[in-house]
């Protein structure tokens, strides 16, 4: 079972470095799909492998002169870090007032399900919307902190929403929004993570851990490889095949969870 989370984390990896999305959003619904880990545990292994590849995919792309937009990114991340106190918090009392994790996790598969496909319309009518090109180091600052909040609530680290947003008001191109995502998700899920380490951290299997992390890191180093052959097209046309699949794994997990199915 550990390889086959490394896959999925490498697999998860690489695509979310190249299109900017994180890989959380695919590992932690993957992982809630195979039923094998409780949400607790799925959330914060995900976080950290999140850590992982988005450490490696900005160290790598630096090397390679490719940076997040230092002023406007920095608020954007600094913001989402304090968002992400209050997202993992929201989903403790989620926990707390359901009485039942597997409720916690069919509310969040269900509001990641319909904040995806509200992104999904947003792109595909993206030609005629008009982005914004804010400055205000304050309105970055609430943004990121929405961000972080969104993202650490739902466990999957960024998103699709994060890239929505950077071009929304700040009028990035998909490979511009993908670093500054990427650099935006570090600070919020690190965040998430300490602050899961300092409440207490759910059991897990040690070799879940390493296997996740790896998968990260190693997707982590090759995203950014293929990234730099991809023409926007291309990095476009990936991340709306994830969007569309990222949906109907949500909506498969929330049903689940409820024991419908």
């Amino acid at each position: 079972m550990e390889i086959l989370y490394f896959l999925v984390c490498v697999g998860a990896s690489i695509l979310g470095a190249i299109s900017g999305i994180g890989g959380g959003v695919i590992i932690k619904p993957t992982l809630d799909a195979m039923g094998t880990m409780n949400v607790s545990a799925i959330s914060f292994l995900s976080g950290c492998t999140v850590l992982g590849m988005t450490s490696m995919t900005l160290y790598r792309n630096s090397k390679a002169g490719i940076r997040p937009q230092k002023r406007r990114g920095t608020y954007l991340a600094i913001g989402a870090a304090l968002g992400g106190l209050l997202g993992k918090q929201l989903f403790d009392w989620v926990k707390i007032v359901s009485g039942n994790p597997q409720i916690a996790g069919a509310v969040q598969s269900f509001v990641l399900a319909l904040v995806t496909f509200g992104v999904l319309i947003f792109t595909i009518q993206k030609s005629k919307i008009k982005p914004y090109n804010i400055e205000n180091m304050t309105v970055s600052l609430v943004i990121g902190f929405f961000l972080g909040a969104l993202s650490s609530f739902l466990g999957i680290g960024g998103g699709p929403i994060n890239l929505m947003v950077l071009y929304l008001f700040f009028g990035l191109n998909s490979k511009e929004a993908a670093i500054n995502s990427i650099y935006i998700i570090l600070f919020s899920q690190g965040i998430s993570v300490i602050q899961t380490i300092l409440k207490g951290v759910p059991e897990f299997v040690w070799l879940a851990f390493v296997m996740m992390v790896a998968g990260g890191l190693v997707g982590g180093t090759v995203g950014p490889i293929i990234s730099k052959r991809l023409s926007l097209k291309g990095v476009d046309k990936i991340y709306i095949c994830m969007v569309v699949g990222i949906i109907l794994i949500s909506i498969y997990n929330g049903v689940n969870y409820l024991g419908v199915l």
